[in-house]
């Protein structure tokens, strides 16, 4: 099936057949702090992709390291290959290069360093509380934020050389081809000086999160592409902007209670399009789910693939994005030992 016929001939099982063989790049699992909403177990998540025929998951931690729960799941669930990646934080020292070297050499193997989420400059001085029905930034509502958890978050420098921290994570990944950089939630001049840095340090992969590329105009997107960078879409984009999600400080009163005011959301059919104009060979798509007040990250990847469909993405394109992209990612197709498991006590269903 080609082109406008994908959307007037498909069958009710079309999206399911492309759900084989797909690849969700972004799911949260357990464990985390107790104050959240509650995540899927990342044994359950990765038996449920691999009864719809996916092909990888890449868990994400926002508290620091994934690639010990994928090495896990990989011992206990054939037939699926996950992994994991690390996300600088505070917890862990921010940018420190040793959580960088020691995350890049656990045992199961971390295919993604990321700038971080919450604890990024950018995020943290945008997370709020409600006072009086309004939304006032944590740094605002709260000094000892500012003091403690703002002060230390981290920042890209924008002009001159990169810090001593910055230049040697960027050389110990550069050193790692099977790891692609994430710019994380990072601000709109920090994801160019990140893919600058990426590719003066040698880098060969970066992808730009969705948070940052949301950031970004669609010509600006098409710039960062012809680069040779990839695009990260996330589900959670339009189909989750107003429950809550990940809880990163322990502190009761640093919950980010931003889903509590309505705010505008990007029309989907907005957001559909700049995908199309940016070009499908450079997205990569995921779901970024993983919370139990959403659905899980394989139904979200249905949706995702039934959305595609429904506007007018053809079959190749759907496949290039849920699959063929993600792969090229994680490296998946030079992995040597795609799906190896020693110990089933998950067997496949027959």
């Amino acid at each position: 099936m080609n082109g406008a016929e994908d959307f007037y001939r498909r069958s009710m099982e079309l999206p399911d057949e492309l759900l084989v063989g797909a690849i969700d790049t972004h799911v949260h699992a357990g464990p985390v702090l107790s104050s959240n909403p509650g995540h899927t177990d990342p044994i359950e998540i990765a038996i449920e992709a691999r009864s719809a025929g996916m092909r990888a998951l890449v868990y994400y931690d926002v508290f620091g390291g994934a690639s010990g729960t994928a090495w896990m799941v990989n011992r206990h669930v054939p037939g699926i290959r996950t992994y994991g990646g690390y996300l600088m934080n505070s917890g862990h020292g921010g940018m420190n290069p040793r959580a960088i070297k020691t995350a890049l050499n656990i045992e199961g193997g971390c295919r993604m360093i990321s700038f971080g989420s919450h604890c990024t400059h950018h995020q943290a001085s945008r997370e709020s509380t409600v006072v009086d029905g309004r939304l006032v930034p944590l740094h605002e509502a709260y000094p000892r934020f500012a003091e403690e958890e703002l002060s230390r978050a981290i920042r890209i420098p924008t002009d001159g050389e990169p810090t001593d921290e910055l230049a040697e994570i960027l050389e110990l990944v550069a050193q790692r081809p099977e790891v692609y950089l994430n710019t994380g939630h990072v601000g709109h001049d920090e994801v160019f000086r990140v893919v600058e840095l990426a590719q003066e340090y040698g880098i060969r992969k970066v992808l730009v999160s969705h948070p940052a590329r949301g950031l970004l105009s669609v010509a600006e997107q098409k710039d960062l592409a012809s680069r040779g960078v990839f695009l990260e879409g996330a589900l959670v984009d339009i189909f989750a902007t107003a429950v809550p999600l990940t809880h990163y400080y322990v502190e009761k009163e640093y919950i980010d209670r931003g889903h509590e005011v309505p705010r505008q959301s990007r029309p989907v059919p907005t957001y559909m399009e700049t995908l199309r104009e940016v070009g499908p060979q450079h997205v990569v798509l995921g779901t970024d789910y993983g919370v139990r007040n959403l659905p899980t990250a394989v139904q979200g990847m249905r949706t995702w693939i039934t959305l595609l469909l429904d506007y007018g993405f053809t079959v190749e394109q759907v496949r290039q994005m849920t699959s063929e992209n993600p792969a090229r990612l994680i490296g998946l197709d030079d992995d040597p030992e795609p799906g190896r498991s020693r110990v089933a006590l998950y067997p496949e269903q027959s």
